[in-house]
């Protein structure tokens, strides 16, 4: 009889594709035939699942022909533990239909990152909507807020709320395939993928194909900006996003800036991306970055007095990740020195870290100091006028808030002049790009901030 199987699964391999052999067909193993009953063991519910939908009828078919009588099939679904949800086979030996032991392997993409759940984020006025987003998603997947779009600046907890999407989602849905990578893996691994098809590499795409595009039940994309100005790695992303966003799939992307304003980025790609729900992560404030370093303190079962943290979220305000790299730094000479964190230590360990920081900035500061570069009059650049000659000197002075202040984007409209934040977002978007693209223009900046944090 298991003869008989295995040449009933082979009846079929011919007209499935090879990476979908070795990734749907292959694992599923015969374990008996006895009396018209079948029994065959899945990895997990998803390849079960799979298996029943896609091969399962042809083969019946086909081995009922061959015997002349019907059969009854059983499952048994190994446990979570023994094989994960995104595993692949190995080749099978020449009798397919001998028991095979499954074999965990790899996952078709990175881990997600252990530290980075929802019980770990610290939620302020900052993230607070970011945050509720990523949790509405979590609990309900591939509904209305589908795709995520999470943007804002570099270390404010993007990464991290991404993934904690995956591991809610994972936890709740363990049968699920969460696929997480950055926008460069996307798109080094569809290069290397071309280049091994222009040497007659054919399967190679099949395989990327399947990875992104068949198993993910959910996508998680950090730093979607890198498909920037990449045509073909973008072509290859809009059909990835299509066959998954119609195949009722969750997506949750990152990005650094909003999808309008991602530059040499395709209309059709940012169109999607606001297809679902937008949400940004902004600069922490003063109680916020308490709070953070309160939490990582205790994390690294690090003794730290109130003053401390207050010094530290005092004097770090751009973001998260420079937070926790002056406390890390902190706790090494406290451990070095054999010394409990104090007041003392605190200021001796950071003071070159702090010093690059700057200290006692207001917009109001930064306005006197950009109107005087430029030569405009402060109530000008604070009001109405429109003309280049004091539009341009705003958005530098936008920008330069937004970058050297915890104010939000609604707080610095409001300092100049009663601005939406909508006018104080382009204006810092469009200052950023100007910077990669104008090194004239960039210099001003470096010049304008190190004025700005001279004591």
């Amino acid at each position: 009889m298991f003869d008989l199987w295995t040449e009933a699964v082979r009846s079929i391999e011919p007209m499935v594709k090879p990476a979908h052999r070795d990734l749907w067909l292959r694992p599923i193993t015969c374990v008996s035939i006895d009396e018209g009953r079948i029994q065959l063991r899945a990895p997990n519910r998803y390849h079960k699942e799979w298996f029943e939908d896609n091969f399962l009828p042809s083969i019946l078919r086909d081995l009922e022909a061959r015997a002349q009588r019907s059969f009854v099939v059983d499952f048994e679904v190994a446990q979570d533990d023994e094989v994960g949800p995104a595993t692949v086979a190995t080749p099978l030996p020449e009798r397919i239909g001998a028991p095979l032991a499954p074999v965990s392997r790899p996952a078709p993409a990175p881990d997600l990152i252990s530290r980075y759940t929802f019980d770990t984020f610290v939620v302020g006025p900052t993230n607070q909507f970011a945050h509720a987003a990523a949790r509405m998603v979590a609990d309900a997947p591939a509904s209305r807020w589908n795709p995520l779009f999470i943007y804002g600046g570099v270390g404010l907890g993007k990464t991290h709320l991404l993934q904690a999407v995956g591991h809610e989602l994972h936890r709740q849905h363990p049968d699920w395939v969460v696929t997480a990578v950055t926008g460069e893996k996307f798109v080094t691994d569809f290069i290397s993928v071309m280049m091994s098809q222009k040497r007659g590499g054919i399967s190679s795409m099949e395989q990327f194909r399947t990875r992104y595009r068949e198993m993910p039940d959910v996508l998680l994309v950090d730093d979607v900006q890198f498909l920037s100005n990449k045509d073909s790695s973008q072509d290859e992303f809009f059909h990835t996003f299509e066959a998954l966003y119609k195949a009722h799939k969750q997506i949750v992307l990152t990005s650094d800036k909003l999808p309008a304003e991602l530059p040499g980025v395709e209309d059709r790609l940012r169109s999607r991306f606001t297809w679902g729900l937008i949400a940004e992560v902004e600069t922490p404030d003063l109680e916020t970055r308490i709070a953070i370093v309160k939490h990582k303190a205790e994390q690294e079962k690090l003794h730290l007095p109130d003053e401390v943290a207050t010094y530290i979220a005092a004097h770090i305000r751009s973001n998260v990740r420079e937070l926790e790299g002056a406390l890390l730094r902190l706790a090494a000479r406290a451990s070095f020195q054999n010394q409990p964190v104090t007041m003392e230590l605190a200021r001796d360990a950071l003071q070159k870290l702090i010093s690059l920081a700057p200290t006692g900035l207001t917009v109001e500061s930064i306005q006197r100091e950009v109107a005087a570069y430029f030569d405009v009059k402060l109530h000008d650049m604070k009001g109405p006028k429109r003309h280049r000659s004091v539009a341009h000197p705003r958005m530098v002075a936008m920008y330069l808030c937004r970058k050297l202040t915890s104010m939000s984007f609604p707080e610095i409209g409001s300092r100049f002049g009663g601005k939406d934040h909508s006018t104080v977002i382009s204006a810092v978007r469009k200052i950023e790009r100007l910077c990669t693209e104008d090194a004239a223009l960039r210099s001003v900046v470096n010049t304008i901030e190190t004025h700005l944090r001279q004591p």
